[in-house]
């Protein structure tokens, strides 16, 4: 089965495919489907946003599309950046830029409680969706660590890892990474699906 990611991030294609391969599932980009769809991300949660997105790329590929929406929740900042993760700060802004607008938001701050949140949504020409959350607890660390992968992760600690996400291989963050539960939930949830249904 082909399905079309709602992404034109690189980053979440290889996350992505690393999990659904094993179900013989090939994930393409947008670009690879011949569509180009911006979606507004108007939903108030990581779900409703996941599932705009999803339903936008389907319509327009034709195809089975998978979206996710993702971000980091601090509790000293009321659960910001929140859905607004990858817009935190404005428009124009480098993920150095907001990582470092959510270090200065905790100065002086003791509750360093952070969570990163990823939701998954697949939606199927026939109307059909697929949903799937994963969660990953940590900390904020008082400075970026590492120099692997991208946006908040320099300061998002894993404290039984000792490590920020940025510090971890690829198959280390896999493991535990709110993307990677949330794709494992996913990858459950559309075992069944597709066990009781022939898409």
């Amino acid at each position: 089965m082909k399905m079309v990611l709602a992404s034109k991030n690189p980053h979440k294609l290889v996350e992505m495919s690393a999990i659904l391969s094993q179900l013989g599932i090939q994930v393409i980009l947008e670009s690879d489907a011949g569509v180009d769809v911006d979606v507004e991300e108007t939903g108030t949660t990581f779900e409703e946003n996941a599932q705009l997105k999803a339903t936008a790329v389907m319509k327009a590929s034709g195809l089975p599309a998978i979206a996710d929406d993702s971000g980091l929740c601090v509790t000293a900042l009321g659960g910001g950046p929140g859905v607004y993760s990858a817009r935190y700060g404005g428009e124009g802004l480098t993920d150095k830029d907001r990582y470092e607008l959510v270090l200065k938001g905790l100065s002086g701050q003791l509750d360093r409680s952070a969570k990163f949140v990823s939701a998954i949504c697949c939606a199927f020409p026939n109307g059909d969706t697929v949903t799937a959350r994963g969660e990953c607890p940590g900390i904020i660390a008082y400075a970026p660590r590492g120099s692997g992968t991208f946006g908040y992760d320099p300061i998002f600690l894993v404290p039984e890892r000792k490590k920020t996400f940025a510090e971890m291989s690829a198959e280390e963050k896999n493991a535990i990474s709110h993307r990677g539960v949330a794709l494992q939930n996913f990858k459950v949830e559309l075992e069944k699906y597709l066990a009781k249904t022939s898409v």
